[in-house]
């Protein structure tokens, strides 16, 4: 009974895998393995972007499509390296932010027709870049608290001072009171 039990459950999450899936991911299990790489898979507008797939095989090439972010086609040609077809296509400087599916559709070598897909993040602006241009703060915060190191040196002072009074007039009349002394 508890093996049935196992059984069913990895069947339902391997079934469930497919379905939740990313549509990209889901591409890639459907055409049968060897989805679309795409590195970096987030940018900026302007990067450059490679593209790769297993999918068409050792002598395979791609016919590459990344209108959605603007950038048009490309072709991705057989490569020695790890037999993936190779493809670069840059993202426009008018480029949103969002996702954006970068479809392949394979051709040559057996896999005529066979599409695989993978999802391309732009952003505004990278962490990379964002870390170069950090400007750390200067000056003094207005909070409309003060300091002790304000501006108005004579402010302070006085300020100091009537702390002290109040301070001082307090412990008196606690002693007074501790004393049984009527106010």
């Amino acid at each position: 009974m508890r093996r049935a039990r196992l059984l069913t459950t990895a069947a339902l999450a391997v079934a469930s895998a497919g379905l939740l899936a990313p549509p990209a991911a889901a591409a890639a299990l459907a055409a049968g393995g060897g989805g679309l790489e795409v590195s970096p898979s987030t940018v900026t507008p302007g990067t450059t972007v490679t593209v790769n797939t297993a999918a068409c095989g050792s002598d395979g090439a791609a016919t590459g499509d990344a209108s959605a972010v603007g950038a048009g086609s490309f072709t991705l040609a057989p490569s020695t390296h790890r037999e993936n077809a190779i493809g670069q296509f840059k993202v426009p400087p008018s480029a949103q932010p969002g996702t954006y599916e970068i479809v392949a559709k394979c051709w040559g070598s057996g896999s005529d027709g066979k599409e695989v897909a993978g999802d391309l993040v732009v952003t505004v602006t990278s962490t990379a870049a964002a870390r170069e241009h950090r400007v750390a703060p200067k000056g003094h915060v207005k909070t409309g608290v003060g300091g002790a190191l304000g501006p108005d040196p004579v402010q302070t002072a006085a300020g100091v001072a009537a702390l002290a009074v109040a301070a001082a007039g307090g412990t008196w009349l606690l002693h007074r009171r501790a004393r049984g002394d009527r106010i």
